[in-house]
């Protein structure tokens, strides 16, 4: 009894790349010493491995089977070793897809993708972003990065990394190089604003230092703070409580106007705000509102003009943006309808 504890021990302690050397090993020479031993039982090579793995794995169909004393024999030492080794192997590769789910869920895998969103801090809205992109894209992935010990959102298209996001390893592990684009949400954990968009500040620096080229966009307090990220690379910002309060007063003001600018904020229901693409024979932007309006959709504005309606006569500009409102399956044929052309 204490030589198999002693060697059930040592198989413990053996590192996978070994174990799994031991493994095959074991396997082979059991197979070609039951060939050697009973040619006539087994008529192949690979017939006799078949029977060591059922033998081994317990189910013993019973279609091969040791005839002499010696043949038996070995079936007797794959049933006291080969059981136990296999059994062990089971155990280990369990054991690896538990380490792995454990890993994902306490975010300390590196994130292996690109093209993905990366979320920065976790909060109420942080979630709401998360769900938006998720519906917006079915084959779009997102990544969280917070310092929670624990994954906060399940999703299969979802992925965490834990850690401080103004730490270069943390970001690396979250794939921010490779990210399609990286939203920054205020750390509402603080109770001072500025703190709050002081440490903004900082994450976006960081980001800016190990990948300059991404998309960022942050949300901030205080509109007061813009300034104070003038020497950083930042595309957009989102103050935190005006588009609340403007969302309120144009309620009171304007009747049901509301569900309009819900529908516009949000890609889960009704019509959407699209970059369309230009086609090479609009030349003013009457043609392009007139092209666009027989599609079912609404020219909107260039970059961030929404004055085009007063000036339909004019020539699209080179380097032009042009946004409409429409439905998603309108975007969806313009969008084929510009690659097909």
């Amino acid at each position: 009894m204490h030589f198999f504890l002693r060697y059930a021990y040592r198989l413990f302690r053996l590192n996978n790349r070994l174990l799994a050397v031991m493994t095959v090993g074991f396997v082979l020479i059991g197979s070609a010493a039951a060939y050697a031993l009973e040619p006539d039982t087994f008529g192949h090579w690979f017939n006799s491995l078949y029977w060591v793995m059922t033998t081994m794995s317990t189910v013993g169909y019973g279609d091969y089977s040791m005839k002499t004393i010696p043949g038996k024999a070995l079936t007797m030492v794959l049933y006291l070793f080969g059981i136990g080794l296999l059994s062990l192997v089971i155990g280990k590769i369990l054991e690896a897809f538990a380490s792995i789910k454990k890993r994902r869920e306490t975010g300390q895998l590196a994130y292996r993708g690109s093209g993905h969103v990366v979320i920065i801090s976790w909060n109420k809205k942080a979630q709401a972003a998360v769900e938006e992109l998720l519906s917006s894209d079915p084959g779009l992935e997102v990544l969280i990065v917070d310092e929670n010990e624990r994954l906060p959102y399940d999703h299969e298209r979802v992925h965490y990394v834990s850690g401080s996001p103004t730490s270069g390893d943390t970001l690396e592990r979250a794939g921010v190089g490779t990210a399609r684009a990286a939203i920054v949400f205020a750390d509402e954990r603080m109770d001072d604003y500025q703190l709050i968009d002081g440490k903004t500040l900082l994450i976006a620096s960081s980001i800016e230092e190990f990948s300059p080229d991404v998309h960022t966009t942050v949300e901030i307090m205080s509109e007061k703070h813009i300034k104070n990220f003038r020497h950083v690379k930042v595309n957009d910002f989102i103050l935190s409580h005006d588009a609340v309060s403007s969302l309120a007063v144009r309620s009171a003001l304007n009747e049901g106007t509301i569900d309009l600018y819900r529908q516009l904020i949000s890609r889960q229901e009704g019509e959407d705000i699209y970059e369309v693409p230009r086609r090479s024979h609009w030349r003013t932007y009457r043609e392009a509102f007139q092209a666009l309006l027989e599609e079912g959709a609404t020219l909107l504005a260039d970059r961030g003009d929404l004055g085009i309606n007063r000036k339909l006569d004019e020539p699209i500009p080179e380097g032009a943006r042009l946004y409409a409102v429409c439905h998603p399956d309108t975007f969806r044929r313009l969008k084929e309808a510009r690659e097909s052309g």
